[in-house]
């Protein structure tokens, strides 16, 4: 345990930034597959409405620093590639 008070100031400071990180990571999961699980039943209107929500999730990971730039280009193109076979 810290001592010094700036110390125990920076641990609360990072619960925050965790917590914030976490719930981003988890809503992005969870955007990433309702487009996988609506590309698989065969829902390709249902899942280009899902793909722009997940776009959404993936640039505000981006933005706040969760994942990569490259990571959410790579799973944009993955997701958007998909939608496209199932026609």
């Amino acid at each position: 345990m810290p001592i010094k008070k700036s110390a125990k100031k920076y641990m609360r400071v990072t619960e925050g930034k965790t917590a914030l990180n976490r719930k981003r990571k988890l809503d992005l999961r969870i955007a990433v597959k309702q487009v996988v699980v609506l590309t698989k039943e065969g829902k390709k209107a249902d899942a280009q409405k899902a793909l722009s929500g997940a776009q959404k999730a993936l640039d505000k990971a981006v933005k706040t620093g969760v994942i990569k730039k490259n990571t959410a280009s790579r799973k944009k193109s993955r997701l958007s590639k998909a939608i496209k076979k199932i026609a």
